[in-house]
């Protein structure tokens, strides 16, 4: 987008870690703000994002850290976000907007909205964006570019507020959703959190079976489970509130997964070839689509430089947390 000066004079970011440090990162790229103000949970963290220098304040607390933001991004945990409401709530300047970054909408809403003052404006967010890594280095600004952020404002939300946090997200790259929160919900459960359950299954299983077959697994492991330990190398702290605080959705959508599974599982026991071509015929469309909107490459990704074999730590953004 072109610069259009600051979207807001003062941000406050509670927690850095992969996605608020890549926020800070592309406020400052885009100045999307004059001035960031950062905090986190831990003493390490909060002097590790002073060496950094990504934030021009870092405070000692929640509450300090939002006195005077024009806009709020909790990015934390979805299960801590009802404390940290709590917690900033008698701080907050009139007219501020607050906002998260979780993957996890309708419980947000409910843990977060009954303690936040009505005079600021709540406009729930969840940028669709992540690598495996984690921690205020993980993060970098490009992270958000031609990635989509869903807006979830409850209802009665002032729609200005909402545009003023559209044209924020539109600012440091990313395309803008807005949606009901329930629906985000369902629809995160199938893109986003189903496969990471089931990363993180494959990996483990991966894991019993090596056990037994010593270095097997490792030595000889194929592009596709290379995929699946990418994913299961997520923060297990975030992931595991995840799926209690989505828990109706995620089990709803892996019903309906068991039942395909079920299906393949059948036509293989029956050697039934044209039901598992159909299937895979059908699945490789939509990997097509998704490369056609953009939203992944084409291009071969092993972790490595084409050519060379060499192994470097590339922080590599995919469409999920």
């Amino acid at each position: 987008m072109p610069d259009s000066g600051p979207i807001f004079e003062r941000i406050t970011l509670i927690g850095v870690g992969l996605i608020g440090s890549s926020i800070a990162r592309a406020v400052r790229a885009k100045g999307a703000a004059r001035t960031i103000v950062a905090t986190a949970r831990s003493a390490k963290t909060r002097e590790r994002v002073r060496e950094l220098k990504i934030a021009d304040q870092v405070a000692e607390t929640n509450a300090a850290a939002v006195k005077n933001a024009d806009l709020v991004i909790v990015s934390i945990p979805v299960g801590a976000s009802g404390e940290v409401a709590k917690e900033i709530a008698s701080s907050l300047k009139a007219g501020a907007i607050v906002s998260d970054a979780g993957s996890v909408k309708s419980a947000v809403i409910k843990e977060m909205a009954p303690h936040l003052p009505k005079n600021v404006h709540f406009v729930p967010a969840h940028p669709v964006a992540g690598t495996e890594f984690s921690g205020p280095d993980a993060g970098f600004a490009e992270l958000f570019e031609n990635r989509w952020c869903i807006l979830t404002p409850p209802a009665g939300t002032e729609q200005t507020a909402v545009e003023r946090l559209k044209l924020f997200w539109e600012t440091i790259g990313a395309n803008v959703e807005v949606m009901d929160a329930e629906h985000h919900d369902l629809v995160l459960a199938i893109t986003s959190h189903l496969p990471h359950l089931i990363a993180y299954n494959i990996v483990g299983t991966a894991a019993d079976l090596e056990t037994h077959t010593r270095s097997e697994v490792i030595k000889f492991s194929a592009g596709g489970f290379r995929d699946f330990t990418r994913i299961a190398a997520s923060d297990p702290t975030m992931w595991r509130d995840i799926f209690l605080h989505n828990r109706d959705a995620v089990l709803e959508i892996l019903s309906r997964f068991n039942k395909d599974l079920d299906a393949l599982v059948n036509a293989i026991k029956a050697g039934d070839g044209q039901t598992l071509f159909d299937t895979f015929t059908r699945t490789r469309a939509i990997r097509k689509s998704i490369i056609e909107v953009g939203q992944d490459t084409a291009e071969p990704d092993f972790g490595r430089r084409q050519g060379t074999g060499e192994e470097v730590a590339i922080p590599r953004p995919y469409a999920s947390d």
